[in-house]
């Protein structure tokens, strides 16, 4: 199983990069478009994400959603309504309603990602953290479980919710 091969993955990479295993994590498995929240090692929440329309990849300019490793640096948006619109990670004070732009926006909550792997997310011309990829809800709630973004993980709204109330910054984030 898929989910079961990214969680002995996730703890392979933690085993390279002299971490210990962690029981609170989140996996993004990009073959379903799903994210997996654990919690003391058991499943805690389970959602359908949109990755990037544009594939998998690490390149600076790619919009490419980068694998391996990260870690949640900042949660952007606590006390941010629902739908609202993010722009350079700053809460407008707007709520998207239908009609207004339709290309993906960053909406409800950030959850902004630091690459912990050199060569494969972290480092020059590569970089999760310097890509600004993040978690976050999208207005384009219909086509999530299809690749759509432009290098993030896009979530429904209520869900990015649920799972920015769920984690911590630190916890790690492993994309498969």
């Amino acid at each position: 199983m898929a989910e079961n091969s990214a969680i002995q993955r996730l703890r392979e990479v933690c085993a390279e990069l002299e971490l210990p295993p962690p029981p609170d994590f989140v996996f993004v498995d990009t073959a379903s478009q799903t994210l997996f929240r654990y919690k003391e090692g058991a499943l805690a929440l389970t959602c359908r994400v949109s990755t990037s329309r544009f594939g998998i990849g690490n390149k600076d300019g790619s919009y490419m959603t980068p694998l391996g490793l990260h870690r949640v640096e900042h949660k952007i948006g606590d006390s941010a309504q629902p739908w609202t619109i993010f722009e350079s990670r700053e809460d407008t004070g707007v709520i998207w309603t239908e009609g207004m732009n339709e290309e993906n926006q960053i909406l409800s909550r950030i959850i902004r990602l630091r690459g912990l792997q050199p060569g494969v997310n972290a480092g020059p011309g590569i970089d999760s953290y310097e890509r600004y990829i993040y978690i976050h809800g999208t207005n384009n709630e219909k086509m999530i479980g299809t690749p759509m973004s432009h290098g993030c993980v896009c979530m429904k709204n209520d869900d990015v919710i649920n799972l920015y109330n769920m984690i911590e910054e630190g916890t790690l984030v492993y994309i498969n």
